[in-house]
Formats: C-alpha cells, structure tokens, sequence
C-alpha cells in the first residue's frame, strides 16, 4: 500500500479496499554469473519483454525498493512521487494515485511498473506500445515474493531476486523460531491513522502479526468482510478489547507516539499503554511489502520478546 496524507488515507478506506497497499542493496550494473546469460525474450504472465528493459519507470515504492534491491536500480530512470527508499532512487513528480499517461511516456520508458490499474492507465500505456507490469498490494508473502522473482525475471536478475527472496524467507524463519512460546496469545491493535482505521488478519500487515503469533482486536470488526479488512474502529471498542500492544505505523505522518495515545480517552487503562507497550513502527515500512518486511518483522518481535512467557 501507499502512503497518503491521513485524512485522504482514511476516507479511501471507508469506501473501497486499500487497493496501493536493510535487505534493499544497491548493485552495480553488472549482473551475477547466471543472470548475465539469461535470454531475451522473456515472459511473466501476459507481458513478453524482447530486450532487458534500460529506462525503467517505477510508479510504486515497493516497486522502487524492490527493483533496488534485485540491482535493476541502475536501469531504473524514474519513480514516483512517494518512492523514498533507497535514497539515490530517481524521484520525479510522478504520480501512482493519478497515473497520467502523457507524463510517463515523455519519460521514454521500456517498462513501466504499476501497483494499480487506476483510470485503465494500463491500457492507455498499452496504446502506446509501453510494457507495464502490474504489481497489485500483497495479501500474503509469497505473494512479494512471487513479485521479486518476477521482476528479476523482467529486468534480467532472475538470480539476485531468487537471493533475495530466498534470504527474506530465512531471516524470517529464524525470526519467528527464535519467538518463545506462549500458553496464551498476546493481543494487538495495528493503527494506520489517528481516524483508528486498522487492518485485519487477513491483509498483508495482519498476516505478518500472525506469523508472530498475535491475537488481532480487529477482526471481529471485519468478520463479513464490507471492508475488505480494513475497518475503521472506535475509541469504545479499543478500549473494551484492551489490547496488549499498540503499533503506531502513523508514527511519522501523523505524529502519534506512546504520550499522544496515552492522552486519548481511556486510553490510559490500556494493558499496551501500563506496559509500555506501544510501538512506533515506521510508517513506510509498514505500510509496503517489499525486502524490509524483515525489517519490520524484527520490530515486532523485539517487542513481543521482552513480554515475559
């Protein structure tokens, strides 16, 4: 998913399903014994590519950090207006919420990469002979990880994203086999936005809690699904469920840290708030499934861990 200001975040979620949903190495340019022989034309879906795509447009930060991390970034000539991550990556005043195909194709792309198809953009690409690939929010990890070899596969580092998938199902593993074990689950509050929309076992983020072994007080919130597993609760119900974590991945763009939730309504009872147990998350990480999902992985267990078994 993206990041959008929060108000706006908010009230994309209340009518539709959040739809734009240290692993991220530079390389240089010249690919891994393997990959350098890989042979064009290559094929992922209903996208045949004859060449290695040179001037890559990325109009999705996960995208971007992924492309990175793979070591295309070299053929990568432009990203949008939300990819910050890795630093030197070609950010532009591009748009992924309102792609404009005039725009990108005065960029001169062989590849363009989307997380959405808003306003039909790829057919309008299409139209101008413009490959797109399409890499729409993840619902579980393989699904990033089915992107990552994809996309080494496009940009010919099939091997260095088959590494690095390969090394985010390791260091995950070991993460999660390192957790102690627990006669009762701890539960868990994961808030997007001070507007206390949340997400669900059953998105991305929530699969990642689930890993940890995490309880989520949003679920019932979301049993029949009308919000596609991103509802928005009240201060009533997060003070009824109590939870014993608070994960803020609002922490950068809204300000809100451990005193800000302490201050709200009744929040101050919270078992999460008595224990100290309120998370700042960062807020791009958590809000994108690409290789510094480790990352943020490692942030919640760090803090699951310090709770006694």
């Amino acid at each position: 998913m993206f990041r959008r200001t929060p108000r706006l975040f908010a009230a994309t979620l209340a009518v539709a399903a959040l739809a734009l949903g240290a692993c991220a190495e530079k390389a240089d340019d010249t690919p891994t014994t393997g990959t350098a022989a890989a042979a064009y034309p290559v094929t992922v879906g209903t996208l045949t590519l004859d060449k290695r795509p040179e001037k890559i447009v990325s109009l999705s930060p996960t995208a971007t950090e992924m492309l990175f991390a793979i070591g295309a970034g070299p053929q990568v000539s432009a990203v949008d207006d939300q990819s910050n991550y890795p630093a030197d990556a070609p950010k532009t005043d591009l748009s992924g919420f309102q792609p404009n195909a005039e725009a990108i194709a005065g960029k001169s792309p062989d590849l363009v990469v989307l997380a959405n198809d808003t306003n039909k953009i790829v057919d309008q690409l299409t139209k101008l002979k413009i490959p797109v690939y399409l890499t729409p929010a993840a619902t579980t990890l393989d699904d990033s990880y089915r992107q990552i070899t994809e996309l080494g596969t496009l940009t010919g580092h099939a091997d260095q994203a088959t590494d690095v998938a390969t090394r985010m199902k390791d260091d995950i593993a070991k993460l999660v086999k390192d957790l102690p074990q627990r006669t009762a689950k701890l539960t868990y509050f994961h808030e997007l936005g001070p507007e206390l929309y949340s997400a669900t076992s059953k998105t991305f983020i929530g699969s990642l809690y689930s890993q940890v072994g995490l309880t989520n007080i949003a679920d019932p919130a979301d049993a029949d699904g009308k919000n596609a597993g991103y509802p928005q609760l009240s201060q009533e119900f997060i003070v009824k469920a109590n939870p014993d974590f608070v994960f803020l991945a609002d922490s950068k763009c809204c300000q809100q840290n451990a005193d800000s939730v302490k201050a709200r309504s009744g929040w101050a009872g919270l078992t999460a708030v008595k224990n100290n147990q309120v998370v700042a998350l960062d807020d791009d990480i958590a809000s994108r499934w690409g290789p510094r999902v480790v990352d943020l992985l490692r942030v919640i267990i760090d803090a699951v861990a310090k709770v006694p078994a």
